[in-house]
């Protein structure tokens, strides 16, 4: 396959991670031109191997495929196995693990260890609550959902507290990982260093609370669910119409007020209540109220043309056919076909180096001659 020349050709990394947060940034790296090498326990690979339905085309479990594109596979008892699994980090640039602390050390596959052999390596480590007091505690996506207050802001009001319908804080953590591996690979051109990179569900979680976490740190406010409404921002929910629900983000007064010129209540921006967002957060119900009884007058696909046609920021909310179908519409390429494996496009465009897609998600240990011989010189291009 003729493909254009990736920003990392020429990087190794040696993948010893499975799940979602490790495997999720090294096909990052991947499709950036990085050559990841998986390793996998013998006769049964990632866990995420079995977790189906749904399957692909193939039998595999889509959630093993959508992480695992670009990569070579190759089973590796870490205690039979030990010498080849030092020399494929000695041989790497990046390894990344996501094994509880201190197992990778009980295996001689340490920092301490390997950075001896391999004094260039960046070595990441994923952990759940970090390699301190939290060591012990199972970094699972739901727990740390749960412990690290995504669920106390998500959901119902009067409700036990909601998970996010995708398993969130892996896929954050795994975007701190990668943006990790390549602040320390920027340092290691400037150095020949290497060193330890470590990323945390939990310590990622809390900096994407964003605003909420702000709230805590910055004024001591304890946020709390509620629902699909904003705490500091009105209009900006799930409102009713004619058919299905339409989300509506109008951010500032302007918005506002173009709104209500299209519901064709220019009381509603002339009201003293509703005036400033401060007022609007103030009068939330009754405003809410105002706009329901408009909005219910006409479609979500009708507001949502003349809403958009007048700078006023909504949307229906669709599901995942009907996202794709959008992307797609606005040019956005939002999948790919790879060897007859439907795949999510990378989101990252680069001029010069785009993301590329080059092997689908490899077999179990298909890969075992290949690394076999790049640890013995080099093993070619396949």
């Amino acid at each position: 396959m003729n493909v254009p020349e990736g920003a990392l050709d020429g990087l190794l990394v040696a993948d010893f991670s499975r799940v979602l947060a490790g495997p999720y940034a090294t096909m990052l790296l991947a499709d950036l031109g990085a050559e990841v090498v998986k390793v996998e326990r013998p006769g049964a690979g990632d866990d995420t191997r079995e977790w189906g339905p749904p399957y692909g085309p193939d039998g595999e479990a889509t959630y093993f495929l959508g992480v695992n594109r670009n990569k070579r596979s190759i089973a590796l008892d870490l205690r039979a196995d030990a010498e080849v699994a030092r020399a494929l980090a000695a041989r790497a640039d990046v390894l990344v693990e996501n094994f509880r602390p201190g197992t990778m050390d009980r295996l001689g596959l340490g920092y301490d260890a390997l950075r001896e052999l391999n004094p260039g390596l960046v070595y990441c480590s994923i952990t759940g609550f970090g390699s301190g007091a939290g060591a012990g505690l199972p970094g699972y996506d739901l727990i740390a959902q749960a412990v690290g207050g995504l669920m106390s802001v998500t959901g119902d009001p009067e409700g036990p507290g909601t998970k996010a319908g995708v398993a969130l804080v892996d896929v954050i953590t795994g975007l701190h990982a990668a943006l990790g591996v390549m602040a320390a690979l920027r340092h290691r051109e400037r150095t020949g260093e290497g060193q330890r990179v470590e990323v945390s569900l939990l310590s990622s979680l809390l900096s994407a609370l964003t605003n909420h976490a702000s709230a805590y740190a910055a004024a001591g406010v304890v946020p709390r669910a509620m629902g699909n409404r904003h705490p500091s921002v009105v209009p900006y929910e799930v409102f009713e119409t004619a058919d299905r629900p339409l989300v509506i983000a109008a951010g500032n007064d302007r918005q506002f007020q173009a709104l209500c010129r299209v519901l064709d209540r220019p009381d509603l921006a002339a009201d003293p209540r509703y005036a400033t967002n401060a007022g609007r957060v103030a009068a939330r119900a009754g405003l809410v109220d105002e706009l329901n009884a408009e909005l219910r007058g006409r479609t979500a696909d009708a507001w949502f043309e003349l809403l958009t046609a007048a700078g006023v920021p909504c949307g229906p909310i669709n599901d995942l056919s009907a996202a794709f179908a959008l992307a797609a519409d606005l040019g956005l390429e939002p999948a790919v076909d790879l060897d007859g494996v439907g795949q999510v496009a990378n989101p990252i465009r680069l001029a010069a180096t785009p993301p590329t897609y080059r092997r689908r998600p490899p077999a179990l240990g298909a890969d075992e001659e290949w690394v076999r011989a790049l640890l013995e010189g080099d093993p070619g291009d396949e």
